[in-house]
């Protein structure tokens, strides 16, 4: 029985509120949805019913503060100094988080008058889609923000990575808005509410997995959308950004007011948007992705993905533009080409290569200290890590020029992205570079009102602040001698917390002090039994300016600050793309690295309808035998759309455990790899460019959705069946299991016929059901694989080897052996197994098999030794003549019957 959990009271009306009270009541009426941090000095507070869910949410303390309405007022604080890491809690919670921050000093509150309440105001809301702190982001992962819109028939998924401020829109077919959001992976999408009533969309939104946010249908409408665009840009007209359709504009417009939102008016720095339509990029939908483990495992986690055991960079920005070609695979040969012509450049060049990647170790993540810095969220660390990267650009773009070679220059990816690197090429990039390196301190704090970060000569006005602030004892000893010395007197310079700094001398030496033409420099202040204290303007002065230097050495900082900031700003535009040309170099150099260390191939892409490889390994596995110790085996594979270099439809059979899935998903990432601009860990790949890539491997059960294991089985198939052409890869694993046996083989054999004559698309079909090998001599371009093994000395050997032909047997129950299957079952299932493989034996036949009553389990195991095994140990072979030896084996013979 569940225990009672009490109800959290809902938060209050304001009327009767305290000044204080009065802001958060005017904070949480904005934005009602979210949990209000509210900044009350050195703690983020939390009332009412936010205080209440975050206690159950994060395990933070709930207490009491005042009343309001005769009632206490829950409260629960984190400290500010530590938010960022409440923050992340509450996101990866599901809950979005409105910041409302002290907006002055409460000194300058004070100065008002009265009880003096400092201003408050909503400086962002954070959600999931919106974080641009190291501390909330995955170094080496997106964190993107989607739209989805429906206009005229037409879909559109817009996305931005506010952390780097990289846009995309993708126009699409309605049904092809999974595929289109499983790409992105994004951790939050914006959806029109009405766009909630479609089925095709609500599918979508489950399969992509990130926090669904509903927004207000009139936010979508073009018009409206396209003015908040252009606000969000500065501009004044769209036409600069191509021609974008109604559901672009619209999905790109919901971003824009989230924006507008979420950052509370400030505009962060984008790029324009990268326009892409469904002709551009393969399509893989989620279970593929899901299937073939590309970026995350089916557990959840990166290591044991694709992704993982090919990355080779060294840097966060060149990991992530590396999940992002993996994820969206490209279509264009000659695009594929120019990024693989960049591998094999790397490639040849060990010696640059290496210095290129020691080189890019110190460029930093620049676009995420940009859009840090542009948002008002920066540091001096984030100015730090700009002049870092540009730094290494400059580098790398002298190494390059270094490198030049009229026959053989470098082929136009690397030839870009080093144009954007280098500061000499642009002026007001290397007038920024300049500013910093001239500027900036060796050890930068992380917050700009930390001070400490500008250097020593950059200022004079601050630098005398500083030695003022900092050598006050020095200057007061200074003048305390020279005063001294004019006066003639033994004059100290004192302090104390009324007076401040003043001259003090005895009484009798005080006398000249108190008369002409000495009385006119130094000023009475104080007459005690024994001194006298005097002060004088250049004193007055000097404590007055020794007061005030700490607070003006950091007033000074933060307008330069502020100065660098906003030529970080100016010059964003260039910045960004130097941070774009070091994740290209970084990605290129990454894969030629991982093409060396595994002997992986350049592909041949082209516009054939062929799948041909040679010698193909699985990247994944292969990594995982290597570290055992072992080899991993491979192996060839030949499709062809067109049945001229190959079958259409391959039927792939073999034994449990001897590799059916591994060869089918290796062949599926191969395609991914080559049209993502990799190498491939073959000998040899031609591919014919995949439009769309299918994977059913393995099935789960969909309890939320009332759907059994072989249901959701049946829903994928359906979906390859109805949106597979003749360009598309499907890889199709053991159709038809989970149901009764004839059912299941019916519609193996049914699907793959559909698969050869009317998707036409290049297939790869693993089965248990040997029935379908005959379908190699009906359909035109079919052909039988199989993955060998075989039966030595009583156990079963994999051999991991695919060839022609179809496999004999399926070794079930070799397997359920080797599994540990008790020995009693293993035999029962043996003679099951030879009752039904015997010759002219139907399956109605098994009927006369004692499956259930007439039962009789083989004997237990004794844990002792058998009667046999006890007279073999009494005889002495040595000592036997040869017919007591013939005796002992009638004996033992007898024994057995």
């Amino acid at each position: 029985m569940n225990a009672h959990t009490a109800p959290i009271p809902p938060i209050p009306d304001a009327a009767g509120a305290t000044p204080v009270m009065a802001q958060f009541f005017e904070a949480k009426a904005r934005q009602p949805d979210a949990l209000v941090f509210f900044r009350m000095g050195d703690f983020y507070e939390l009332f009412f019913e936010d205080a209440h869910k975050a206690a159950a949410a994060i395990g933070i303390a709930l207490t009491h503060r005042g009343t309001h309405a005769g009632q206490p007022i829950p409260m629960a604080g984190v400290p500010a100094h530590a938010a960022e890491a409440y923050l992340a809690k509450l996101i990866r919670a599901g809950f979005k988080v409105a910041v409302c921050e002290q907006m002055e000093d409460p000194a300058e509150a004070r100065k008002r008058g009265g009880k003096g309440i400092v201003r408050r105001d909503l400086v962002r809301v954070v959600t999931p889609g919106t974080l641009t702190e190291d501390g909330l982001l995955e170094a080496r992962g997106a964190n993107r923000l989607a739209a989805v819109a429906l206009r005229g028939g037409k879909a559109a998924v817009a996305s931005v990575e506010l952390s780097t401020g990289e846009v995309d829109c993708l126009a699409v077919a309605p049904e092809g808005l999974a595929s289109a959001l499983a790409a992105l992976a994004p951790s939050e999408i914006l959806v029109p509410d009405r766009l909630f009533a479609d089925e095709g969309v609500n599918a979508a939104l489950k399969a992509a997995g990130g926090v669904v946010q509903p927004m207000a249908s009139a936010l979508a409408e073009p018009s409206a959308a396209e003015g908040r665009l252009k606000r969000l840009y500065g501009v004044e007209t769209l036409d600069g950004f191509g021609a974008l359709s109604g559901a672009e504009v619209s999905a790109l417009g919901l971003i824009a007011a989230h924006l507008e939102t979420t950052q509370a008016g400030k505009r962060p720095a984008l790029r324009p948007p990268r326009r892409a339509g469904e002709a551009d990029v393969m399509a893989i939908d989620p279970a593929t992705r899901a299937s073939l483990e590309i970026e995350r495992t089916l557990s959840g986690g990166r290591d044991g993905s694709l992704i993982a055991a090919i990355d080779r960079t060294v840097t966060a920005p060149g990991a992530r533009l590396l999940a992002s070609r993996l994820g969206r695979p490209l279509l264009s040969p000659d695009a594929i080409d120019a990024r693989l012509d960049a591998v094999a450049w790397m490639l040849e060049r060990r010696g640059l290569r290496e210095t290129l990647r020691d080189a890019l170790k110190s460029a930093g993540d620049m676009a995420r200290a940009l859009s840090r810095l542009t948002l008002g969220r920066g540091g001096p660390r984030d100015l730090g890590c700009l002049r870092d990267g540009l730094a290494a650009g400059g580098m790398i773009a002298a190494l390059f020029a270094a490198e030049s070679d009229p026959l053989t220059p470098a082929p136009a990816e690397l030839i870009d992205a080093v144009a954007a690197l280098n500061p000499g090429a642009q002026p007001r990039l290397k007038t920024f570079l300049d500013t910093l390196d001239r500027g900036l301190s060796p050890d930068l704090p992380g917050l700009a009102r930390d001070g400490g970060f500008v250097a020593a000569t950059v200022l004079e006005d601050l630098d005398q602040t500083r030695a003022l602030r900092d050598d006050s004892r020095r200057v007061i000893a200074g003048l305390e001698r020279r005063l001294a010395a004019q006066s003639g007197v033994a004059l100290k310079i004192r302090h104390n917390a009324v007076l401040g700094y003043f001259l003090e001398a005895t009484a009798k030496q005080a006398e000249p002090l108190l008369a002409p033409p000495l009385s006119a420099q130094f000023i009475h202040r104080q007459t005690m039994a024994n001194q006298v204290r005097f002060t004088t303007v250049e004193l007055a002065d000097l404590d007055a300016q020794i007061a005030r230097a700490a607070d003006r050495a950091l007033a000074l900082e933060l307008a330069v600050f502020e100065e660098w900031r906003d030529a970080a700003v100016a010059t964003a535009g260039l910045i960004q793309s130097a941070a774009e040309g070091l994740a290209r170099l970084d990605v290129a150099a990454g894969l030629a690295e991982w093409a060396r260390e595994t002997g992986a191939a350049r592909p041949v892409v082209d516009r054939s309808l062929v799948f041909e490889a040679v010698g193909a390994r699985h990247p994944v596995v292969e990594a995982a035998v290597k570290r055992a110790g072992d080899a991993f085996t491979p192996n060839d594979c030949r499709l062809d759309g067109a049945g001229e270099a190959g079958p259409r439809l391959a039927i792939v059979t073999g034994p449990n455990m001897a590799g059916k899935s591994t060869f089918l998903r290796q062949n599926a990432l191969l395609a991914i790899l080559a049209q993502s601009g990799a190498f491939v860990p073959a000998r040899a790949l031609r591919l014919g460019v995949v439009d769309r890539l299918f994977s059913r491997v393995g099935a789960g059960d969909d309890l939320a959705r009332g759907r059994s294991t072989f249901m959701a089985e049946m829903v994928e198939t359906a979906a390859i069946l109805t949106q597979a052409t003749p360009r598309s890869l499907v890889i199709l694993d053991e159709i038809g299991r989970g149901t009764a046996t004839y059912d299941g083989l019916a519609i193996a054999w049914a699907c793959a016929e559909a698969l050869h004559d009317h998707n036409r698309s290049r297939a790869l079909f693993a089965t248990h059901y040997h029935e379908l090998a005959i379908l190699e001599e009906r359909l035109a371009h079919v052909a039988n694989l199989s993955l060998k093994a075989k039966e030595w000395n009583g156990d079963l050997v994999f051999l991991h080897e695919a060839g022609p032909g179809c496999a004999d047997r399926s070794y079930g129950v070799q397997v359920a052996k080797l599994a540990g299957v008790p020995p009693s079952v293993v035999a029962r299932a043996r003679q099951v197994l030879d009752r039904l493989e015997s010759e002219g034996t139907s399956h109605q036949g098994l009927t006369e098999l004692p499956l259930f009553a007439a039962f009789e389990p083989a004997p237990a195991i004794s844990s002792g030794p058998s009667a046999m095994e006890t007279e073999l140990t009494k005889l002495d072979l040595d000592g036997m003549s040869p017919r007591e030896a013939m005796d002992a084996l009638y004996r033992l013979k007898g024994m057995m019957s």
